[in-house]
């Protein structure tokens, strides 16, 4: 069976395209490499950053769902998103900055032998840089080279999604049994699961939480989180191992992007299992990617349509040339 490789993207839920775009762009200096929208729900934005040139395993992409409100953290939810910068002293790059912009932070703290700082945005949506200085495993991407930020000190993929889960011992078995994965470490009720090649880009963190009530979706929460696999090929194996375990699952999804596949593991918890390509350099040139509004084949024909729901968002950035703080 082949392994999952590790994250391949988290996506989750603002109530602004708008402030959403500024944050990642002007705060965190990640690079929107797709604007588009959300293929099942065409009124909504679904906005793609991620490192340079959009690889896989570095996406943390956004639905704006119209009118939706504010969800809460709980038990049962994939609550906080985790980042990878190079080094430690990239955090504290990162203190100073958020400092300086008035980012809610909660300094720099260590998880597992390796320097974390956890951060909110102006949704409490809840994330985390982690430090790579030790780090050994799969690979990481390429910070965004045109951005605000100083390369060394720059965001370059996702690290480990955490999640919050009342019935621990039943996401073990689908994490051990199911996805393969392994725990390699614990500290209290918090237990490190690694797959793959393993590191910080191949890493869940899961908290035994029988305290908190269930979490509700909505602008500030996760949607889903979804893994990476090779090609069309293994992600058809990983559709039957799913349901040969019992789980429903969408069956194949093209998202034109990417190929997809979605299994509901636990309550609150939507995984999606994607292909590492084609990717997003197939409609737009590296210069000016996430400029215009791209749509996949299937939508193009409806294009008029979708830009009368959709208000316009500028993110032109090929113009603009930042400088490095």
């Amino acid at each position: 069976m082949n392994q999952l490789k590790g994250m391949h993207h988290v996506t989750a839920i603002t109530s602004s395209a708008e402030e959403n775009y500024k944050f990642f762009t002007y705060v965190l200096g990640m690079r929107l490499v797709k604007k588009t929208v959300n293929q099942d729900d065409i009124q909504t934005y679904h906005l793609f950053f991620a490192d340079d040139v959009g690889g896989a395993g570095t996406d943390m992409t956004f639905f704006d769902f119209p009118g939706i409100t504010k969800g809460t953290h709980g038990t049962n939810e994939i609550y906080k998103t985790a980042f990878r910068v190079p080094s430690d002293a990239a955090l504290d790059y990162w203190v100073n900055r958020f400092d300086s912009l008035e980012v809610k932070h909660a300094g720099i703290q260590e998880q597992f032998g390796t320097m974390v700082l956890s951060f909110v945005d102006f949704d409490d949506q809840q994330y985390q840089l982690i430090s790579d200085e030790n780090n050994e495993g799969i690979s990481t991407g390429t910070p965004w080279q045109k951005g605000p930020i100083p390369l060394e000190y720059a965001i370059t993929g996702l690290g480990p999604i955490h999640i919050r889960i009342a019935e621990f011992d039943y996401l073990k078995e689908v994490m051990e049994k199911v996805l393969l994965f392994k725990q390699i470490a614990q500290e209290g009720s918090f237990h490190l699961f690694e797959v793959g090649e393993g590191g910080n880009g191949a890493q869940v963190i899961v908290e035994k939480n029988v305290i908190l009530p269930p979490g509700s979706q909505g602008f500030g929460t996760v949607h889903h989180a979804a893994f990476r696999v090779e090609d069309r090929a293994v992600l058809d194996e990983w559709t039957k191992r799913m349901e040969s375990f019992g789980f429903q699952t969408s069956g194949y999804v093209d998202r034109h992007f990417f190929e997809s596949l979605y299994a509901r593991v636990a309550p609150g918890l939507l995984f999606e299992f994607a292909t590492d390509g084609p990717g997003f350099m197939g409609d737009e040139p590296y210069e000016t990617l996430g400029e215009k509004l791209s749509l996949p084949p299937f939508l193009e024909p409806k294009r008029t349509q979708i830009e009368s729901l959709v208000r316009p968002i500028d993110t032109v950035r090929s113009t603009i040339e930042f400088v490095k703080e």
